[in-house]
């Protein structure tokens, strides 16, 4: 009867949400293959969930609570399984998936989490629980009429059926004879990841998830084997430098940028690293009109309109624009164990210099182990929620970004002749999408959608920056402007490559304004910004000084992360890589991801590179800088007057 009500259930669920997405089923012929394949993984699901009760059952069936036990058990399985299903809707909604490592992700923060739903999902919450609760308490009363009398059976034949259950349970989770069993990577039978995910079920998916995030952690190479020799002359080569430029055998990529002429004066750098600001709602970049600041900003500094972001978390955006790290199918660097120490950051590099280093939140700066990775990794000060000492408005992820920016001014104001290098982190441009009264036109109604909070931040920053620009730190400090991701990632491509294109701007008192139109990644910033700064230090980052004298040279690209999907873009040449499948060549298309007919194994190789050297440079700890008595300032370049 369990197993029944099971498959019934998911089944239903499945068809549901077949319904729902059923334009995107029927362009990949899909519908069989979703259904068969939903069935297959339903049973793994299902065996799954009998094994441990049928491995209990020999030893503890002559007890009179065991009957019971066994009931309890089966309708809390039940009904978790089906609390999975009902969350399902409202998470494909916002990831374009189901869910995921990012469902136990969120669920480490129950106060933001409980505060975003009950202010944005009321109904959907009070609708999906009360399903739940009614199909369970259906469930339980169907289980215990088809029960009939509770019996203590002999010993001898409970061995034999329990013997025989857990076998075929065993063999229901594999669900293959063959060299591997059965897991995600064999429904990936088309490009579109979401139509692909229909096939499992959400329980599982996040279940593997968990197991695969902490498999992925482990392992040097995510999606193939290439010898370290050749991972870093591809690498190197990818930095445009000449092998006698790196420094150290301990630290591979090692380097120095020579081509960096140093200031008299140490520049400030303020990094605002703006929530989910996709290029879809920046005006300046073809999209909404719903940043007139930005837009207005963009031709007063230096304007990227063909940079591309690494990730669709907030925690992959700050690896890439605060270490420069490339991006593997692992969670962020922010959250994995072996980079909460001694792992490169423009924050430790700046504070070797005598920087006063900080960062500042409007919400709880543990969310997404941000305060742990950043205080081991050279940020001194961190000022989040409770640090704001009555603020106008406050929403379930912390004080709006007006309050934000009010204080981050306050704080530049008062800096005395020490530099300071302070990342900003905005977070109004979430759902559920709070943001003071009266502050703005609205854009749209109802009032709170993501481009009327999108609407809201650019107006604080453009008030920032309006106050920045009449302070004593304009002049001498340089501002970068940059999205973490896009709002919502989605698409039907193995990689939705338009959903990762986000704005950046770099200006401040001494910048000349320009358009870079050249294809650029959110791992570029960290080392052009380094070097508008005039500072040439040894540093383990791989990304190109976007104004090194022969950058023209160097070709331009990008990495892009989506789940367990990596893309390595070049032009138009895309390299989509796998786990468990070879890589694949693509062509960019104004209509998505096409197969390509030629050949490029030089372009495969290098995606390949830098997925092994991610993995590699983690676990073996290779990103990082020399202690400091192995490199002292003196080694640097004598300023320039």
């Amino acid at each position: 009867m369990f197993t029944a009500c099971i498959l019934i259930t998911l089944s239903i669920s499945r068809i549901l949400l077949i319904a729902v997405h059923w334009q995107r089923v029927e362009a990949v012929d899909g519908l069989l293959f979703v259904l068969l394949q939903g069935l297959r993984f339903d049973l793994i699901l299902t065996c799954a969930l009998i094994l441990p009760p049928a491995l209990l059952s020999p030893f503890l069936c002559h007890k009179h609570s065991w009957f019971k036990i066994l009931q309890c058990y089966l309708v809390t399985a039940f009904l978790l399984t089906i609390f999975m299903e009902a969350a399902t809707p409202t998470f494909i909604s916002e990831y374009d998936l189901r869910p995921n490592i990012l469902f136990v992700d969120y669920l480490k923060y129950p106060k933001e989490v409980t505060s975003m739903l009950l202010a944005g999902y009321k109904l959907d919450l009070l609708l999906g629980l009360s399903a739940v609760l009614l199909i369970s308490w259906l469930f339980a009363k169907v289980l215990r009429a088809s029960s009939g009398t509770s019996l203590r059976p002999n010993l001898v034949p409970s061995v034999v059926c329990s013997l025989i259950v857990v076998i075929l349970c065993s063999l229901g989770i594999r669900s293959s004879f063959g060299h591997r069993p059965a897991n995600p990577a064999k429904i990936a039978f088309s490009k579109d990841l979401l139509v692909n995910d229909l096939s499992l079920n959400s329980l599982y998916s996040v279940l593997y998830a968990l197991y695969s995030s902490s498999r992925h952690e482990k392992s040097v190479q995510a999606y193939g084997r290439m010898e370290m020799d050749k991972v870093l002359e591809e690498i190197r080569d990818d930095m445009a430098l000449p092998k006698e430029q790196f420094i150290s055998d301990e630290i591979p990529t090692l380097h120095r940028a020579k081509w960096v002429e140093p200031l008299a004066k140490p520049m400030n750098l303020v990094i605002i690293l703006q929530e989910s600001l996709g290029a879809e709602f920046v005006g300046a970049l073809g999209g909404t009109p719903v940043t007139p600041e930005l837009d207005k900003l963009s031709s007063e500094g230096i304007w990227f309109d063909n940079l591309y972001a690494t990730g669709t978390r907030s925690a992959r955006g700050i690896e890439a624009v605060v270490t420069g790290f490339t991006p593997t199918p692992a969670r962020s660097v922010v959250k994995l164990p072996k980079s909460q120490s001694d792992f490169f950051s423009i924050a430790e590099l700046l504070k070797r210099r005598g920087y006063d280093t900080s960062f500042i939140y409007g919400g709880e700066a543990h969310f997404d182990n941000m305060r742990q990775f950043f205080a081991a990794n050279g940020f001194d000060n961190i000022i989040e929620e409770q640090d704001f000492l009555n603020p106008q408005f406050s929403g379930s992820w912390g004080v709006s970004d007006g309050d934000l920016f009010q204080r981050a001014h306050q704080e530049f104001s008062k800096s005395a002749d020490k530099p300071f290098f302070t990342m900003v982190f905005t977070s109004s441009n979430h759902s559920p999408f709070e943001f003071p009264e009266n502050k703005i036109e609205l854009y749209e109604q109802p009032r709170d959608t993501v481009n009327n909070a999108v609407k809201y931040a650019d107006y604080a920053m453009g008030e920032f920056f309006r106050k920045a620009k009449q302070s004593n730190y304009w002049d001498n400090t340089l501002f970068l402007v940059v999205a973490d991701h896009n709002s919502r990632v989605r698409g039907a491509n193995l990689v939705p490559i338009e959903y990762f294109h986000i704005p950046a701007l770099i200006l401040g008192g001494s910048v000349e304004p320009q358009i870079y139109t050249r294809l650029a990644s959110q791992i570029d910033l960290l080392p052009t910004l380094l070097g508008l700064m005039g500072i040439p230090d040894q540093r383990p980052s791989t990304g190109h000084d976007l104004f090194r004298p022969d950058i023209d040279q160097i070709p331009g690209r990008a990495i892009m992360q989506y789940n367990s999907t990596q893309a390595y873009m070049r032009g138009d040449d895309v390299v989509i890589m796998e786990l468990d499948k070879k890589p694949s060549l693509y062509k960019r298309t104004a209509s998505g991801l096409a197969p390509s007919d030629q050949a490029k194994p030089d372009l495969i190789d290098r995606a390949l590179a830098y997925s092994v050297w991610s993995a590699s440079a983690y676990q073996q700890r290779l990103y990082r800088l020399p202690k400091k008595e192995q490199a002292p300032f003196s080694e640097a370049p004598t300023p320039q007057g």
